[in-house]
């Protein structure tokens, strides 16, 4: 056999697979960690926590991707509908939340557990270039209803102030 149809055969051969990098991607995510936002997962009917019969939005929270993100769609009402994607990044040892929505805003929080709560913090820009510093607290209730509370500071984070307060309640099947 000549040297060429060597050649050829050896590009034929058949090569072993390398081996596989890290855990399989079915089980990448399924730590505790990754399950620390999933009280949040549902359909929920949205109420400030000020006028709790008073409905001002639908949101639907899912867990996706083999459980390595919770996305949100919030809808309200009235005005401005948009929605998130949460991650836990387990090389930074926090969650990481991107929000966008129909007013062209883009908002990136870090955070996690605090006292059995999800605390997510960061800057909110506006599409002029306006920023706040804002902070979301997740809690959720013996009922089984969520709050998100809202808090804006003007001062870097030294002081905070109320913005919003609303509850989630699973919504009816």
């Amino acid at each position: 056999m000549g040297l060429i149809a060597l050649l050829i055969l050896a590009s034929l051969a058949p090569t072993s697979p390398a081996p596989p990098q890290g855990p399989p991607p079915a089980t990448l995510c399924q730590t505790p960690e990754h399950a620390q936002f999933d009280f949040w997962v549902g359909k929920w009917d949205v109420y400030p926590a000020n006028k709790p019969d008073q409905l001002v939005a639908h949101s639907l929270i899912e867990r996706l991707y083999n459980g390595c993100a919770v996305r949100e769609n919030w809808m309200p009402l009235k005005g401005a509908g948009g929605g998130s994607l949460n991650s836990y990044r387990p090389e930074k040892k926090q969650w990481e939340q991107y929000w966008t929505d129909s007013a062209n805003e883009l908002n990136v929080y870090v955070g996690g557990i605090e006292d059995s709560k999800m605390v997510l913090t960061g800057i909110s820009r506006t599409p002029n270039g306006a920023t706040t510093s804002e902070r979301m607290i997740y809690e959720k209730l013996p009922d089984g209803s969520v709050t998100q509370t809202g808090y804006t500071s003007k001062d870097e984070g030294k002081t905070w102030g109320l913005s919003y307060k609303f509850i989630y309640r699973r919504a009816a099947q």
